[in-house]
């Protein structure tokens, strides 16, 4: 059994989807980052980084529970777990790594300060948002260069390289990106959101986040973005 703790970002949604895509037995364990679940000291234990998701594995490697965070790190131990969507041919394997790693390295990071600057900054800090926003319009292109060559992000089969990338890349709309200039890209967003483990990972990401906003209703919320404040409550979770 494979207890998985997150809230629906795009990291856990891509741990989720694998889950779903293997057939693995999961309990989706809820950490509302909205009122600072992330900093209590039981999920500290799983996740030092305070960061979303971590899983434990009750029956985990040599046998008993085994404890993981990041998202990346989580996908390749499932993956190998399962034994699927990490072939052990050495050239495949290893082409998906790179693109796993493209999406841990640049994806996440560039489309997430994009996601901070548009939406939540206190101030509207135009040299910010430019530098971000036309990064992300160059990731989506590096993206459709490689669906011309590839069936797949990772290799032409789909791998967990497509189930990293997919959560972050799929609200091409709200970027600005033209999806016809980039059909490569295109064919692939959308032959994903049509796979019924990837569908039913949306549907479930919706719901979860109304019942998180429901959850957190009467309650003081954390700014996950001030991260002055972040580290204080780290480190008064940890003393």
């Amino acid at each position: 059994m494979i207890e998985l703790h997150t809230a629906p970002t795009p990291n856990g949604q891509k741990v989720m989807i694998l889950l779903e895509e293997a057939n693995i037995d999961y309990e989706f364990i809820m950490v509302n980052i909205r009122t600072g679940e992330h900093f209590t000291t039981d999920y500290l234990k799983l996740s030092p980084n305070n960061k979303i998701p971590a899983i434990v594995d009750t029956d985990g490697p040599g046998g008993g529970r085994y404890t993981m965070m990041e998202s990346g790190a989580i996908l390749v131990y499932l993956a190998k777990k399962c034994g699927q969507f990490m072939p052990d041919d050495e050239r495949i394997h290893y082409d998906i790594l790179q693109w796993l790693m493209f999406q841990m390295g640049h994806v996440g990071p560039m489309f997430g300060q994009a996601n901070h600057f548009n939406n939540y900054a206190k101030e509207d800090v135009a040299y910010a948002k430019n530098r971000y926003n036309n990064e992300v319009l160059r990731l989506y292109k590096v993206l459709d260069n490689r669906l011309r060559e590839s069936a797949y992000i990772g290799h032409d089969q789909y791998s967990i390289a497509d189930m990293a990338i997919y959560p972050w890349a799929k609200m091409w709309e709200s970027r600005g990106l033209d999806l016809d200039s980039h059909p490569h890209f295109k064919r692939w967003v959308e032959e994903l959101a049509a796979r019924p483990a990837v569908a039913k990972v949306n549907e479930d990401a919706t719901r979860i986040r109304a019942e998180m906003q429901k959850a957190a209703e009467g309650q003081a919320e954390v700014d996950i973005y001030d991260t002055k404040k972040n580290a204080e409550m780290l480190a008064e979770a940890t003393k």
